[in-house]
């Protein structure tokens, strides 16, 4: 088997796998009890809140854990809608984003919101000077991805929020240089197991809480913390951490290669749809004359295992790669389009 779609989800390493079942198994007490099992699954909690504060730069007390990058996207458009919106009307955000920031955006507009969505040009990257006179002082929040997950592209910062699910590890990322307020991020693009994530919310920036009860993570995301997915993330992002430069050299080598052998084989009748400058890890094509689709489930009798685009899109009724056709791509590239997504575990080889 070969799998190149990891942007999509990712396996489980083994040591995150150990980790989750310890957690399960073990330290399986609430973090809220006051006995010694709790104690011991507080522990792990912060050991992993620290663990992923230190990759980004931040403060232990500023990362708020959630189960998903969508959540805390949601999280993050939904709370500042409802705490500043009488300060200001207007949301930025872009027209390729994530459905899990454009969707919070629509539902923000339906009640009221001023929402600007920001072309980008053929590479996927955003209009800066749309952006400069989209600003005023109506402006209550700007929402750019920093990595595309169809193109791999990577936007400019100094922005307010960024979904980092697809650029979590795979690019160094330091919140305080970057002036972020906020950041999303997903464990199972990472080797974390699925239904955990985290959200990075600067100090002294306070937007309503997305779930009330019984006050866990600080009073910010109410609910009994999943210690185990808890502690696998934590242990993901240490592992991670432990050969970065490294790893990512791997990735990018895997994907320059591969890119090679697709211009090498097949010419002018392919169109790369990611800059040579993107992240790493994804590389997303166009063959013309042929349907995406049909090449997907090609390579899948061989067990090479792609998408042709956002696994969470698959089963929208839009035609079409939104991202795709705001880049400027034609119907027949678009429809020709599949996206390769490559880890560690990839290789020349394969």
């Amino acid at each position: 088997m070969i799998y190149l779609d990891n942007s999509s989800t990712t396996q489980v390493k083994p040591e995150v796998a150990s980790t989750v079942v310890n957690a399960m198994t073990k330290d399986f007490g609430n973090p809220s009890s006051l006995h010694r099992l709790g104690l011991d699954a507080e522990k792990t909690v912060k050991n992993a809140r620290a663990i992923i504060a230190k990759s980004l730069g931040a403060s232990p007390d500023e990362i708020f854990f959630t189960s998903c990058g969508t959540e805390s996207n949601n999280t993050v458009i939904k709370g500042v809608w409802e705490s500043r919106r009488k300060q200001g009307k207007r949301i930025i955000t872009t027209a390729v984003e994530h459905p899990a920031v454009l969707e919070p955006c629509r539902w923000c507009e339906a009640h009221g919101a001023d929402v600007v969505y920001l072309p980008v040009d053929e590479n996927c990257v955003v209009d800066m000077k749309a952006l400069e006179e989209a600003l005023n002082e109506d402006t209550i929040l700007v929402s750019v991805m920093t990595v595309n997950n169809e193109t791999g592209a990577v936007n400019p910062q100094a922005l307010f929020h960024s979904d980092a699910v697809q650029c979590f590890e795979k690019l160094d990322i330091d919140v305080k240089k970057l002036g972020l307020d906020f950041l999303s991020l997903s464990g199972h693009k990472i080797h974390a197991p699925k239904g955990i994530g985290a959200l990075y919310v600067k100090k002294g920036v306070h937007i309503a809480s997305f779930m009330l009860g019984g006050g866990q993570e600080s009073h910010f995301r109410s609910g009994t913390e999943s210690v185990p997915l808890i502690a696998g993330l934590g242990e993901a992002v240490r592992l991670s951490e432990e050969n970065k430069d490294k790893r990512i050299k791997h990735i990018r080598a895997t994907r320059d290669y591969l890119r090679k052998l697709i211009l090498d084989e097949f010419g002018d009748t392919v169109r790369i749809n990611s800059p040579e400058d993107g992240v790493c890890s994804i590389l997303n094509v166009s063959f013309e004359g042929c349907r995406g689709e049909v090449l997907l489930h090609m390579l899948e009798e061989k067990e090479i295992y792609i998408s042709t685009g956002s696994a969470c899109s698959s089963n929208s009724k839009k035609k079409g790669s939104h991202v795709l056709l705001a880049m400027g791509l034609t119907p027949s590239q678009v429809e020709g389009a599949i996206r390769f997504s490559l880890s560690e575990d990839n290789d020349k080889a394969q």
